[in-house]
């Protein structure tokens, strides 16, 4: 057998790691073991902030660092801390989110606060995705602003999420950045943040370089990541948008497409 080529796994969670029940599969658990017996780290990069990230990776018994909100954090799951946060200037964000609203008419908000507890505030009209995540509604536009924030969130009654994202960038893209993380998710995050901002961070930690990582996922908001890594490998189910610069695309969540590239890998 041939040596493991990477020093560094890194993968999103949603849409990539994770199937659509949220679990891992068996055979991804064993292929990403296999790897780290070979010598190289896995780091989960996600969109998603700490509390919505933690119990995941507490139920994959994932004790390394982990790269969450899109690049703001980056938390040491073992020791349960933040290592790293980044936060949006909220009256920045303000002046980015009347523009667009200028631009596209009036949009359905939430929101994500800084910290290890940090709650993911909703607000009137605003799409709940099904599933255990927590959050807090509320109806006074006050409270969104109240404290440190990581990211809003953006959702038009009409406008596709591509369509949104377009309008977004092209109208704040000079004070904000605008991703795509998944559907029905448009974010505004601090302009330069990335997930290959907090996946730097995190490498830089493990003495690892980009030269030695492969990185796997399935939305736009991987793209940084990608440009980022030595390899980018998109899932079959993935945005087309990141198929378009991948290196490679595999098997689908759903269909192990983790595994099914680090035991080629892993057999040389």
């Amino acid at each position: 057998m041939s040596p493991f080529p990477y020093r560094l796994v890194a993968t999103d969670l949603d849409g990539t790691l994770l199937r659509s029940d949220e679990s891992v599969s068996d055979r991804t658990r064993d292929a990403l073991a296999a790897a780290t017996a070979a010598g190289a780290a896995h780091i989960v990069v996600t969109g998603r902030a700490v509390p919505w990230t933690r119990h995941i990776l507490d139920d994959l018994g994932y004790e390394g660092i982990a790269v969450c909100g899109q690049g703001a954090q980056v938390y040491h799951a073992g020791e349960h801390r933040l290592l790293t946060s980044l936060t949006l200037d909220r009256q920045l964000a303000g002046l980015a989110l009347s523009k667009i609203e200028a631009e596209v008419g009036p949009l359905a908000l939430a929101a994500s606060r800084d910290g290890l507890e940090g709650e993911v505030l909703m607000g009137p009209g605003y799409r709940v995705h099904e599933g255990p995540l927590p959050y807090v509604p509320y109806e006074d536009p006050s409270e969104l602003w109240s404290a440190p924030l990581t990211k809003l969130y953006i959702q038009h009654p009409t406008l596709t999420d591509d369509e949104l994202t377009r309008a977004a960038r092209a109208t704040v893209g000079g004070l904000v950045d605008i991703v795509m993380a998944g559907p029905g998710i448009v974010e505004i995050l601090p302009l330069g943040l990335s997930k290959a901002t907090g996946l730097s961070l995190a490498a830089r930690r493990l003495g690892v370089k980009a030269a030695e990582t492969i990185a796997f996922g399935d939305m736009p908001n991987d793209i940084p990541m990608f440009g980022w890594a030595a390899r980018g490998v998109a899932m079959g189910n993935a945005h087309a948008e990141l198929r378009s610069v991948a290196d490679e695309v595999t098997a689908s969540n759903e269909e192990d497409g983790i595994a099914v590239v680090l035991e080629r890998l892993l057999a040389g």
